[in-house]
């Protein structure tokens, strides 16, 4: 893409707990005159904000509608119960679901995760967003299970977690929407969070190396000190012509006098 193709801006949703910070760094780095604008969206809004143009890609949590969306994923999170800093599972490296089968464990509303079967205890309300329960958990009511960034983005200094290997996990996926041919500016993104260079034969349009046979001929020509042919270099006489008086052709001797052999 060059000039006038190159669309003014490029508009990346993302959800709570992911951080696009290092590929906003190297978009801008590549593409200085195309700005990325930042469209935050809660987990549940962002495939709708995708399929209905409000954003040119996003960094969202699966499952996505595929009949609506394209996705490509990227990373799976660990699975973390959030608790007290006092609690007794703090003595442990990691918890086990069997293991919080006696507390109660908080499950709201804009839960991630694919239960089918919710550990523990239900609580009396489901909270209605994750924030909310953090705020449970701090007051001592229960336990509340996320993936791993939302714990750090809702990090409070009398809460800590730890890891529930056997809990289901939040996978992430960059998605746009469906279409037959890929929007340039969304094959820019997917080549920055996938690491290919800028030479990247998806990414950015690259100069085509030369052929090896192209290379070989310029080595040549150099040799001999340029098409024409240099000090150095011997001629091979034009088809159809005799060699001039004083050159040696044909295995006569350059001397005159009598002939060889006789």
């Amino acid at each position: 893409m060059t000039g006038s193709d190159i669309p003014s801006s490029f508009r990346l949703a993302y959800v709570p707990g992911v951080t696009p910070t290092k590929w906003v760094r190297v978009w801008r780095e590549r593409l200085p005159h195309t700005s990325l604008e930042l469209v935050q969206a809660t987990a549940a809004e962002a495939p709708g904000l995708l399929a209905s143009g409000g954003a040119d890609a996003g960094l969202v949590r699966l499952p996505v509608d595929r009949g609506v969306l394209s996705a490509i994923p990227l990373y799976t999170e660990t699975t973390v119960v959030v608790i007290p800093k006092d609690h007794v599972a703090t003595a442990a490296e990691e918890v086990s679901l069997a293991e919080l089968s006696d507390e109660i464990v908080l499950h709201p509303l804009d839960d991630l995760l694919d239960w089918e079967t919710l550990p523990g205890r239900p609580a009396v309300e489901r909270p209605a967003t994750t924030a909310d329960a953090i705020e449970l958990v701090a007051a001592g009511v229960g336990v509340l299970l996320v993936p791993q960034s939302l714990a750090r983005l809702h990090h409070r200094k009398d809460l800590t977690y730890r890891p529930v290997p056997d809990a289901p996990e939040s996978r992430v996926a960059l998605s746009w929407p469906e279409a037959e041919v890929t929007p340039d500016l969304v094959e820019e993104f997917i080549g920055i969070v996938r690491g290919r260079t800028v030479n990247s034969t998806r990414g950015r349009a690259a100069t085509p190396p030369r052929p090896a046979k192209d290379k070989a001929k310029d080595k040549a020509k150099a040799k001999r000190g340029g098409a024409g042919g240099g000090s150095g270099a011997r001629q091979k006489p034009a088809a159809g012509r005799k060699p001039q008086a004083g050159g040696r052709a044909g295995g006569q001797s350059a001397k005159r006098g009598k002939p060889r052999g006789r």
